[in-house]
Formats: C-alpha cells, sequence, structure tokens
C-alpha cells in the first residue's frame, strides 16, 4: 500500500451538512425526555459531526466505535432524522415449520412405526421427513408426543386425530378468560 492510499483511508471526514428543521429535529431527540437512549445516542453523533469533528473523536466522546459513527452518519445522510429512529430490520430466525409439515411429523409418529423398529426416535424420523431432529423434537414436545416411553406402539384409528389433538392442546395451551376444561376417559 503506498503513502497516499493510506492518507485516504484515515482523511478527515468532512463537518455534516444539516438544514435548520434536521438541527431543530436533533436537539428536539436530545433534549426530550421519553426519547430512546440509543436514538438520543445516534442525535448526539449527528450534531457533533455537523459541528466537523473527526469519527475517532466522536467515537471516543460518545464512547461507542468508529464504524458505529460512519453507520449512522451514513443513515443519516440517506434518511434524515427519520433514519436515527429505527433500525433496519434484520433476518431473524428462519420461518416456522408448515402445519404440513407438523402434521406429517404426527401421522408417522403416531400411525407409522419405522421399518424393524417400536417406535420412531428423532434422528430416524428427521432422516425420513428432512427435517432437523431438533424440529423433531419441538413438534413431539409440544404436542406431549414421548414415543420412547410407550412400551407397545399404539396407533389411533381416528382419521380426524391431529385435528382433533391439536383442538385440545390449544384449549390447555391457550384457554379461553374463565375457561373450565373437563376431560373424561372412555373406560
Amino acid at each position: 500500500m503506498n503513502c497516499s492510499t493510506v492518507a485516504e483511508m484515515f482523511k478527515v471526514a468532512a463537518a455534516l451538512q444539516c438544514d435548520a428543521g434536521q438541527k431543530t429535529c436533533l436537539e428536539d431527540l436530545v433534549r426530550t425526555g421519553k426519547t430512546p437512549q440509543k436514538v438520543v445516542q445516534r442525535a448526539h453523533i449527528i450534531v457533533l459531526a455537523s459541528r466537523g469533528l473527526s469519527n475517532n473523536r466522536i467515537a471516543k466522546d460518545m464512547q461507542t466505535t468508529r464504524p458505529t459513527v460512519l453507520l449512522w452518519r451514513a443513515r443519516f445522510e440517506q434518511f434524515g432524522c427519520p433514519g436515527l429512529l429505527k433500525d433496519f430490520q434484520r433476518p431473524g430466525r428462519k420461518p416456522k415449520l408448515s402445519d404440513q409439515q407438523i402434521q406429517e411429523v404426527i401421522e408417522l409418529t403416531l400411525h407409522q412405526p419405522p421399518e424393524g423398529a417400536t417406535h420412531w426416535s428423532t434422528r430416524t424420523l428427521a432422516k425420513k421427513t428432512g427435517l432437523s431432529h431438533v424440529a423433531i423434537q419441538r413438534i413431539w414436545k409440544q404436542h406431549g408426543l414421548q414415543p420412547h416411553r410407550v412400551e407397545t406402539f399404539k396407533i389411533s384409528t381416528d382419521k380426524r386425530f391431529v385435528e382433533k389433538l391439536r383442538d385440545i392442546v390449544g384449549l390447555y395451551l391457550n384457554p379461553p378468560e374463565r375457561a373450565l376444561v373437563l376431560s373424561v376417559d372412555e373406560k
């Protein structure tokens, strides 16, 4: 790397340009007692940047990092004051399993024992369905299924078993207000 490239990397950032309306908005964000602290910090960063302070100096004064200062300068340049109010949405969790996938796991668990075994394990059922063994564990836990604890494999003959199971489990997990759930055994 030559000296000019290094100098370009660490040149002092120009003062951030703010019009009167933006300055008023920033001052309001800083002064209002109900503004979340992360938004106040962002507004402070922009105020200091508009005064011409270097990014390193702003980071030091605000007890944050230079990349954070660069992020909020860029966000303010692109979106103005509204850009400081919310974080961008992050990827988050993978989508949940579909009802069809859950139903397939329940039906396989209850109605089709694996070849050469009395019951499914999470890993063998995961291989069969293409889901992870953790997903199988979650489904079994949500529906109270424990095929490994049953000595003989019991198969329900009811065609609407999964639908009824969801209704009953749903009542226990999220009962209506002032509800009373009674359970009666046929025997």
